[in-house]
């Protein structure tokens, strides 16, 4: 019973297709990519209720989620419910958060009590844990209904893999241009905010599963500080670097999700003990940011097509008034592929051991979790070493400046048909003549210190089918996400790139 319900998303969706794009005009677009902010000004002025809200935003998720490999698992029922209970607080105004009523949809590596968890992955198609992730527990605290289950790369793509279809639900789809992928390992999450199926997503990074997918979509993204967010009922593939952090619309909705799902975990033991307040009125003044950037990432070492757009944003940048500082980020210690090959393998070695990663879609994926078992104590220790090392490092670079800014990713998305060159999104090698390599390390280098980054649309790519999203990243001091927040709001204040809407059909 639990194998049909995973599967059912695929089915019985033509005969109500009319009733339901008859509920979706009665909302608008408008709604449908409207930010939490407006959505929250608009449920209070009672222009439509959390139901009405949570019912539109549940068909136009199940009519259009199959379309970009998007959707995994419906929660329709118990979200109606939680919407009508927001509905009764807000009547007699009980105020919660600015996520009351609003709907929202998570990757499917957090644990629902009682529904399936399939991490995106064949072997695990019928798997129920008894309890839910705590993030999502918070988030129902706030009276946000939790609509769906969002597609995955399986396993969160750990320990590598080989192409976009290395899912048990298949290539996660562009919105934008359905011939390119909208990134990994966070590819529903991405995709279903690109395409407003829901207001905001949670997804997860390990190194670069959130800034990808964000980047790729045209969305924000938010990696938090390692250890703000809890990761109890979340599915584990690296203990030393694996984050749980919001992809919305702007920005501010990064900041509005983060407040509400930070916070000390004691089932977490990895988790910071630290809580989140957004407070952008407190920000400090644009003149007093030192922001650091290598010109050689604009220059040289980004992909030709998207240079005009980077560019673009840089000198947008320079004209807020901030504090532009040249930077280099010397070669650090590849810390990433180890930690994560150790401690990947060691999470699935059941899988493993009993044969069943066989039943993985990619080949590369399956050798990489076997050969994660021969990973030595010496090298991990090295690893971990080498983690050290990289963190110090980030602090030295951290005294001169107060947020790094880079290329989120150094080209537009892969086309979802096609394997990648050495991996997913692998960055370049250094130019010829280049007087460096840039940032082009700064996705795994930032993950393995902990640090976190927000990821904002800054431009397109021309491509046959529909423009590409090209996105920046902010990378902050550890625990600096008001910072990189703020700094992301004034960008977006004077831009409109996370106002623009794909084409949807």
């Amino acid at each position: 019973m639990r194998r049909r319900e995973f599967l059912a998303v695929s089915g019985g969706l033509a005969s109500t297709a009319g009733a339901v794009f008859a509920r979706d005009a009665a909302i608008g677009d408008d709604v449908f990519f409207a930010s939490i902010a407006e959505l929250n000004k608009r449920l209070l002025a009672k222009e439509f209720s959390c139901v009405e809200l949570t019912r539109a935003f549940c068909d136009r998720l199940e009519r259009l989620g199959p379309r970009y490999n998007a959707l995994v698992l419906m929660l329709r029922e118990p979200a109606i419910r939680l919407a009508k209970d927001a509905d009764g607080d807000l009547k007699r105004e009980r105020t919660r958060s600015p996520l009351q009523g609003v709907p929202f949809g998570a990757k499917d590596l957090l644990s629902v009590e009682g529904r399936i968890t399939a991490w995106g992955a064949r072997p695990y198609a019928a798997q129920v844990f008894d309890y839910t992730a705590t993030v999502l527990k918070k988030l129902e605290k706030a009276q946000a209904p939790l609509i769906g289950k969002l597609a995955m790369v399986e396993l969160a793509g750990g320990p590598t893999y080989s192409s976009p279809g290395a899912s048990a639900t298949g290539p996660g789809l562009n919105p934008w241009n359905r011939g390119y992928w909208s990134g990994g390992s966070s590819s529903g999450s991405g995709a279903a905010v690109a395409a407003g199926l829901v207001p905001f997503a949670l997804g997860s990074e390990t190194s670069g599963s959130i800034l990808t997918p964000a980047a790729f979509c045209g969305i924000t993204g938010l990696r938090p500080t390692f250890g703000l967010v809890s990761r109890f009922g979340a599915m584990e593939l690296s203990r030393s670097l694996d984050k749980i952090g919001p992809m919305c619309r702007t920005a501010e909705d990064c900041g509005i999700v983060l407040q509400a799902i930070a916070g000390g975990d004691s089932k977490d033991p990895f988790s910071a003990g630290k809580g989140f307040y957004f407070a952008p009125q407190f920000a400090r003044p644009l003149s007093q940011l030192r922001v650091g950037y290598a010109p050689a990432d604009f220059d040289v070492v980004a992909a030709e097509s998207a240079r005009p757009a980077l560019k673009s944003a840089l000198a947008q940048f320079r004209d807020l008034g901030v504090q532009l500082v040249e930077i280099h980020l010397s070669e650090l210690p590849e810390a990433v592929p180890t930690l994560i090959r150790a401690e990947g393998s060691a999470a699935f070695r059941q899988l493993i051991e009993s044969g069943k990663v066989e039943e993985l879609a990619d080949r590369q994926q399956i050798d990489g979790l076997k050969e994660g078992l021969k990973v030595t104590a010496a090298d991990y220790i090295k690893a971990l070493d080498q983690q050290r090392e990289v963190r110090e490092a980030f602090s030295e670079l951290f005294h001169n400046v107060d947020v790094i800014l880079a290329p989120s990713r150094l080209s537009p998305a892969n086309k979802a048909n096609e394997a990648f060159p050495r991996g997913p999104a692998a960055p370049k090698p250094e130019p010829a003549g280049a007087p460096n390599r840039g940032t082009s390390g700064l996705i795994p280098a930032s993950n393995v210190a902990g640090i976190p980054a927000l990821s904002i649309p800054c431009g397109f790519v021309p491509t046959e089918g529909g423009d590409l999203p090209v996105g920046l990243q902010l990378v902050g001091r550890w625990f600096a996400e008001n910072t990189i927040l703020s700094l992301g709001m004034a960008y977006q204040q004077r831009t409109d790139w996370h106002k623009r809407r794909p084409n949807i059909t």
